[in-house]
């Protein structure tokens, strides 16, 4: 609250309010609090709620580390490559970090870590911090591995926008077993209500394969997964936002063409809209 007004916050301790850090909501449950014709019992009920609900964001924001401090990013960018060589070791591989893949880990330490210095890394491309993640380039590049690492990394440090790196091959095998994908989507089985419980994920290699399994077509599933999971980026709140990033050998033609045909209205191709699509260059690192 660095801008907030000093007489605002003075003004709302003199009445026993918390503010809240929102300015216009404060000014007007001060004003109602100093007027003596006015029903006070409402504001007051909803301000305790949106105190609550305040808390609630800066609980989520303390809990992400300060990327504008140079030490601190120098120490999470020495930690990933920490975690980055442990994850290679049953493979007797060492993580390299060279001019194909060196912006694209800056963006990502910035992005995951919920900096919006991510933004500037590459400023003619419009990435936004509250969008998903679609990692984007022919096979080998390090795609798949690279967002393995940062799930590691993410867990390692508690991080809470850790995600699940999953395979299209593991969500299939689920539906195999489950006749859905609900645990890859709202995980409604997981929670209480229908508000569901979904988490945090990365599908991997979307749009490589296309064979049916019991009678239905592998593409059909992931369209069925990106409907879903669009809703659920747009409904859940921005603090509290579940993602489901991407990776693909696809390029933006093949994307539209593997999809594109799915919806006739463009939806599918539209929801592409909602991610950073971050093309990833070089060759193999297999």
């Amino acid at each position: 609250m660095s801008t907030y007004p000093s007489c605002l916050y003075q003004e709302l301790v003199k009445y026993g309010k918390q503010p809240t850090g929102n300015v216009e909501w404060d000014r007007g449950v001060l004003a109602v609090m100093k007027s003596e014709e006015r029903n006070k019992e409402p504001w007051e009920i909803l301000h305790k709620i949106a105190v609550r609900f305040q808390s609630e964001y800066e609980k989520e924001q303390s809990a992400l580390p300060n990327m504008e401090d140079e030490e601190t990013y120098s120490a999470h960018a020495r930690f990933f490559l920490f975690v980055a060589n442990h994850v290679l070791a049953p493979q007797r591989r060492e993580f390299v970090i060279d001019d194909n893949n060196r912006q694209v880990i800056r963006f990502l330490l910035l992005y995951f870590n919920g900096s919006r210095l991510c933004e500037d890394v590459f400023p003619d491309r419009g990435y936004k911090l509250h969008k998903n993640i679609l990692l984007q380039g022919g096979v080998g590049v390090g795609k798949t591995m690279l967002m393995q690492i940062f799930s590691e990394y993410l867990k390692r440090i508690n991080s809470p926008r850790q995600f699940h790196n999953v395979s299209v091959t593991q969500m299939v095998n689920y539906y195999s077993v489950h006749n859905d994908i609900d645990g890859f989507l709202y995980n409604i089985k997981g929670s209480r209500g229908f508000q569901g419980s979904p988490i945090n994920l990365c599908l991997n290699d979307i749009g490589v394969d296309n064979r049916p399994f019991y009678g239905i077509e592998t593409d059909t599933i992931i369209h069925d997964f990106l409907h879903a999971r669009n809703e659920i980026w747009s409904n859940w709140v921005e603090y509290d936002r579940k993602f489901a990033h991407l990776t693909t050998n696809l390029n933006d033609e093949k994307l539209k063409a593997k999809f594109g045909q799915k919806d006739s209205y463009g939806r599918i191709l539209d929801r592409f809209k909602t991610y950073n699509v971050i093309p990833m260059t070089g060759e193999s690192r297999r």
